[in-house]
């Protein structure tokens, strides 16, 4: 096990948020699950995403998940962006600058590597350019940040 794992807490459907998850991701499986009685409601499960490991508890409706903690994941190409994206919204709530809710709660952050890219570029004003076109957006679009970049 990693030293530090994200811990997420669900209100009763842990299990089926962590299926969910598992199926978006090449390398990714359910690794442990503990129920209160054999055959019963899950209670608290570890799982990986992409070799990230997590654990997920069913603890009630005390807690919620919040845009205070996110999971950002690097996209290679904007099909990856695409799809990551409409899985994620589908029951959920689109948020600004890449950021998106998905249906359980958790919110996500789909980033393009190329968004780094062009926002690390060493011309002050392409990268401001690159930061503006990026604030007016939800979900991010590579060719519209590369039109910001190249200033047309």
């Amino acid at each position: 096990m990693q030293k530090v794992t994200p811990f997420l807490w669900f209100d009763d459907n842990a299990e089926e948020a962590i299926h969910f998850y598992v199926s978006l991701f090449e390398n990714s499986r359910v690794t442990g699950e503990r129920r209160k009685e054999p055959g019963g409601p899950l209670f608290t499960a570890t799982f990986v995403l992409d070799g990230q490991e997590f654990m997920a508890l069913n603890g009630g409706p005390a807690h919620k998940l919040t845009e205070g903690f996110s999971l950002f994941v690097s996209c290679a190409s904007q099909a990856e962006v695409d799809e990551l994206w409409e899985k994620l919204r589908r029951g959920g709530s689109e948020l600004r600058c890449g950021w998106v809710r998905d249906r359980f709660g958790l919110t996500w952050q789909i980033i393009p590597t190329a968004l780094g890219e062009l926002l690390g570029d060493p011309d002050p004003a392409k990268a401001a350019r690159v930061m503006e076109a990026m604030l007016r957006m939800t979900k991010i679009d590579v060719e519209e940040l590369r039109r910001a970049h190249a200033g047309s």
